[in-house]
């Protein structure tokens, strides 16, 4: 596809206009009872297959960027309010969520975030993934858009204690959307973001996809 250059290169696209207001105000009903007070995210585990599936809208862009085996193995619903709000500095998402904890070799350290197995793979497995976010809020400047360093995908692996100055060797791009747009940025990509100031609220919907299945008997922990 024609925008595919422009996402190996920066690793970050916009996708405007994916999902209509109608189906915006109906997917937010349906995920309103997963919200959990005073938490910042929650793990989603099932429900969406229209949605995130090969044939769904998230599926299909998932498709168009990783290839047509792409399947999401991981999603979180985050809303940022002015009772619960927060800041994210610069980092790499390095780990992802299976089944159960095998020892393989090439995979750890091992984690555990709300009782589900973590682990850090390969970089080879982390190069094949592709998120998305899908927004339920407009999201300008004073309501925390994610920001990502361009083209820091392609640097390997960070070290934790280097991200920022990384980062700041960099074109930043702060990823303003209106409520239905999506963005993709490769899974490696440097990311932060600051509190919001609007004081209003920001859903995201955000799905990890990958395209590949693990070795050695793991298995993605998945929906």
């Amino acid at each position: 596809m024609s925008h595919m250059p422009d996402f190996l290169n920066t690793g970050a696209i916009h996708f405007p206009a994916v999902l209509d207001s109608g189906q915006v105000a109906a997917l937010a009903d349906q995920l309103e009872p997963a919200l959990v007070k005073g938490r910042p995210g929650k793990r989603l585990t099932g429900g969406l297959d229209s949605l995130l599936g090969q044939e769904g809208a998230l599926g299909r862009i998932a498709a168009s960027l990783i290839g047509g085996n792409s399947f999401p193995v991981r999603a979180v619903l985050f809303d940022k309010t002015p009772e619960t709000n927060w800041s994210v500095g610069w980092h790499q998402d390095r780990t992802v969520a299976v089944r159960q904890r095998r020892e393989t070799a090439g995979y750890g350290p091992w984690s555990v975030k709300g009782g589900i197995a973590h682990v850090a793979p390969p970089i080879s497995v982390l190069e094949g993934m592709v998120t998305l976010r899908l927004h339920l809020d407009d999201c300008d400047e004073d309501n925390a858009p994610l920001k990502v360093a361009l083209g820091s995908h392609r640097l390997g692996l960070v070290p934790a204690d280097e991200a920022a100055n990384e980062a700041k060797r960099r074109q930043v791009l702060a990823c303003h959307a209106k409520a239905g747009d999506v963005w993709a940025y490769s899974t490696l990509i440097l990311h932060a973001s600051e509190r919001s100031q609007s004081g209003g609220r920001r859903r995201v919907l955000q799905v990890d996809y990958s395209a590949s299945a693990l070795p050695g008997g793991l298995e993605w922990r998945g929906l």
